[in-house]
This record gives structure tokens, C-alpha cells and sequence, in this order.
């Protein structure tokens, strides 16, 4: 298995030893800052299996920072994408229109580099939407739970990221979602530390567990479904 979306920290090692007891062979530590970036950047330097996905989340739009460097980053071996990058409109950390340029910049990034762009979006469909439809290029949704994108999902080809809500016991419509995305457009993560799958719901979340986003895909798509989530992931990202 492969987690697609994680968010390491200082006990890495720990956190991966465990992972790959339950099978999870590759993860993609997520930075959401430039100093982040260059953390992720080093572990994947050091552990085995691991890659990164680097950029300026929303949160951080006001200071993003020197996105020069970011380009710099990027040119990394084992960095595999652009991200995450997006909008929230729910939180409101920064300023909407400082979020939208430093979206901008980071999918023309994307768009120059040839990477992939993955994508953070809470309660801002209409704006990612349109920015979206305006870039060519390779996009994930991240931790999806905007039903009203997927209609643009589905017609763009971009890849849908599922995390450990979808297991929830009321997250209905993400079920309903994850049924209709094609089988080499699904992707499975943890976002963790966040979002803990339902069986293990209130703990600290990590890559072992992206284990049960596996299972509940592979509940509403067949056994197949575990090898090509796999095959999507490394075809996306250039793993090795």
C-alpha cells in the first residue's frame, strides 16, 4: 500500500517501522510551508520509501514566503509534486485574495515543472473550481469531501483522493462519491496526524492506518481495487 498524503513529524522512524508492518511500503510526507518543505525534503533523504509533496498550504497564503525557492525545491529527486496548495474559506487564516494568487502561482508552477498540483479546498468550491478548470495539468483532491466538484473531477480526469473520513459512519456522500470516481482516478491517504479512520477514530492518525481507507474502497469497488489505487499512485507520482 502507499499513502499518498501524510504529514510526518519528529518520530518518523517510529511512525514508518509501523507503517510497513502493516504493509504500507511508500509514503508522501506533505509540507505546507517553505521551512516544512525543506524538513520533508531531508526525511525523504533519510527514510526509506518516502517521498515529498511540497508547496504553501492556504493557511500560510499571507507569508507565503520566496516561492523562487520553492521552484528550487522542487527540482529534488524525491520531490514527486506540488502541494498542498488551495483555498479555505472556512478557517479564513489568510486573506481570500492572498489565497488565490499564491494558488495561482504554485499550479503555474506545477504547470512549468511538469508535476502534479494536490489540492486542499474547504469551503471554497466555486473559486478552486474555476482556477482548476483554467490549469493543464495532473490535479489530486486531496482528502476529498467536496461532492460539488466531482462532476469536474470526473469530466477533467483529475485524481480523487480519499482519507479516512470516508469511513465514518455518516459520511454518506463520500461513499456515494468514491463509488462513482473510475478505479485509475482513486487514490487512498491519511492526511494524518488527522482523521483517523472509524476503527481507530480518536486516536492520533498515521500511515499504518490508511489500511482501513483500503478496505472501505475496497468494500465499494472489489479486491482489484487495492493493486490499481498502487499502480495510480506510482504512475502519478514517478515513484520507484
Amino acid at each position: 500500500m502507499i499513502d499518498t498524503h501524510a504529514h510526518l513529524g519528529d518520530d518518523a522512524r517510529e511512525v514508518l517501522e509501523r507503517a510497513r508492518a502493516a504493509g504500507v511500503t511508500r509514503v508522501i510526507d506533505v509540507a505546507t510551508t517553505l521551512a516544512a518543505a525543506r524538513e520533508s525534503l531531508a526525511r525523504a533523504d533519510r527514510e526509506e520509501g518516502v517521498y515529498a509533496c511540497i508547496g504553501v498550504h492556504p493557511h500560510e497564503a499571507a507569508a507565503p514566503g520566496d516561492l523562487e525557492e520553492l521552484r528550487g525545491l522542487l527540482a529534488h529527486p524525491r520531490a514527486v509534486a506540488v502541494g498542498e496548495t488551495g483555498l479555505d474559506y472556512f478557517r479564513d487564516y489568510a486573506p481570500r485574495d492572498a489565497q488565490q494568487l499564491v494558488f495561482e502561482a504554485q499550479l503555474t508552477l506545477a504547470r512549468e515543472l511538469g508535476k502534479p498540483v494536490v489540492v486542499h479546498t474547504r469551503a471554497a468550491d466555486d473559486d478552486t473550481r474555476e482556477q482548476l478548470l483554467a490549469h493543464d495539468g495532473p490535479v489530486v483532491l486531496h482528502c476529498f469531501s467536496s461532492p460539488p466538484l466531482l462532476d469536474a473531477a470526473l469530466a477533467r480526469g483529475w485524481w480523487v483522493s480519499f482519507a479516512g473520513n470516508v469511513t465514518f459512519k455518516n459520511a454518506y456522500e463520500l461513499r456515494a462519491a468514491a463509488r462513482r470516481v473510475p478505479a485509475e482516478r482513486l487514490l487512498a491517504e491519511t492526511d494524518s496526524p488527522y482523521l483517523a479512520p472509524q476503527p481507530v477514530r480518536g486516536r492520533r492518525n498515521e500511515p499504518a492506518y490508511v489500511a482501513h481507507t483500503y478496505d472501505l474502497l475496497a468494500d465499494l469497488h472489489g479486491e482489484e481495487i487495492r493493486a490499481q489505487i498502487v499502480r495510480n499512485a506510482e504512475e502519478l507520482f514517478s515513484l520507484a
